[in-house]
């Protein structure tokens, strides 16, 4: 059975790909089409191809000129790709263009771009296959790409993770803090970390409980210097913890120190989402990251974590962390803190730090596990036993708990 064109097109239009603007220098000055038909070819050397219609202006010109470059668009840059795919008019106005080693320009702040030298040319019936050597190439924006799919602009989807899991980082010196009897927070301590939650067991200060029969990994240290790793080591804790601008030069030494303890290693970073320090953060998390750490955890402080802020610092912080996980530490303020962790979910993110009860203002655990629940996403904790821990905590605690969803432990399954 012969196939039309349109029938060929309403099946490719199925097939969702990312958005590329082609451009090039040729004739002595910019010009420029959107295209889907773009594809790596080698890795060695760095080859990629483009699909262009004969007839194009952009196609002549990439054919005389010998040469042509690739903007890659985020998802916010779909009305650029929509301009170069109109009538030609002044296509370049209104965005960063910059001149590439060809002389084809680039888009400054596109996800990605490449400026490429013309190797070869095939016929593709009514197309021409260009395939041209990579000469410079960057990643100026990590941002998730804008998709053509069904003949319309689209964005890839964020899917949940399929477990979560929340470690307890203020219990333990609140308690103290208001007088708790050791036994009393010893007691509270382990049953939080028998439901599968790792505890902050010391901040580096006070005494240390001890691990004793449970398992190494439900139980961190905080310290402040490399001398006290073996502080957790002693209490049977596997986990270590420091603020990375604390420890300052003396990170590297700590690190090492923890890593012959085999311990697992988690960097701090403090007010992380405070405006105009990303740049700082991210730098700070490919550091600790190259170090060695095994989690990075980035705390809401002073400064309140937005949902678009938070978005944004994941998304820049995942692509230099390396093999480092990262955790984030959020707080509860006007019910924005489950909203920042949904956030925190789809932007891949599964490691919680909170509080039993949200004794400290942290976003508590218990709630953060009830979210969970409601996306049917699973934890490494058991959200029951936390629950009947803050209803034992608030019969000593004096007043109701800053926790939205302990109270309500029947209906949130």
């Amino acid at each position: 059975m012969a196939t039309d064109g349109e029938a060929f097109r309403a099946v490719m239009a199925q097939w969702p790909s990312g958005v590329v603007i082609v451009t090039t220098g040729g004739g002595g000055r910019w010009h420029g089409m959107t295209a889907s038909a773009f594809s790596s070819v080698s890795l060695d050397p760095p080859m990629v191809l483009v699909c262009l219609a004969r007839g194009t202006r952009t196609h002549d010109l990439v054919s005389g000129h010998g040469a042509f470059a690739v903007s890659i668009l985020g998802k916010d840059q779909a009305v650029l790709g929509s301009r170069f795919a109109g009538p030609d008019a002044d296509r370049f106005s209104g965005a960063a263009w910059q001149a590439g080693r060809t002389g084809s320009p680039v888009l400054a702040d596109a996800v990605g771009w490449l400026d490429c030298r013309v190797a070869h040319a095939y016929p593709g019936g009514d197309h021409t296959i260009f395939v041209g050597t990579v000469l410079a190439a960057a990643t100026p924006r990590q941002v998730p790409p804008v998709l053509f799919h069904s003949r319309a602009w689209s964005q890839l989807a964020d899917p949940l993770p399929e477990r979560i899991s929340v470690a307890d980082t203020g219990l333990v010196a609140v308690l103290r803090a208001r007088g708790f009897a050791g036994g009393r927070v010893a007691a509270l301590a382990r049953g939080l970390r028998c439901a599968g939650v790792r505890v902050r067991v010391f901040d580096g200060y006070g005494d240390a409980l001890r691990a004793g029969d449970l398992d190494p990994a439900t139980a961190s240290g905080l310290v402040v210097q490399a001398g006290q790793v073996a502080d957790v080591v002693a209490a049977g804790a596997g986990v270590v913890e420091f603020r990375a601008y604390e420890a300052g030069a003396e990170t590297g030494v700590l690190v090492g120190a923890a890593r012959r303890a085999g311990l697992t290693v988690v960097a701090r970073l403090p007010d992380a989402f405070a405006t105009g320090g990303e740049r700082r953060v991210v730098a700070e998390v490919a550091r600790l990251a190259a170090l060695g750490c095994d989690e990075i955890a980035l705390e809401e402080g002073r400064s309140p974590a937005t949902p678009l802020r938070l978005r944004k610092l994941l998304q820049e912080a995942a692509t230099v962390a390396g093999g480092a996980a990262l955790r984030v530490a959020l707080r509860e303020r006007h019910g924005i803190g489950l909203v920042n962790a949904l956030v925190a979910m789809k932007s891949g993110v599964w490691r919680f730090d909170a509080t039993l009860g949200g004794v400290d203002g942290a976003l508590p655990a218990e709630d953060v596990l009830f979210l969970a629940g409601e996306l049917e996403v699973t934890s490494t904790a058991d959200r029951a036993a936390l629950v009947a821990g803050a209803a034992e905590l608030e019969r000593s605690w004096g007043s109701v708990l800053p926790g939205r969803t302990y109270r309500f432990a029947d209906q949130a399954h």
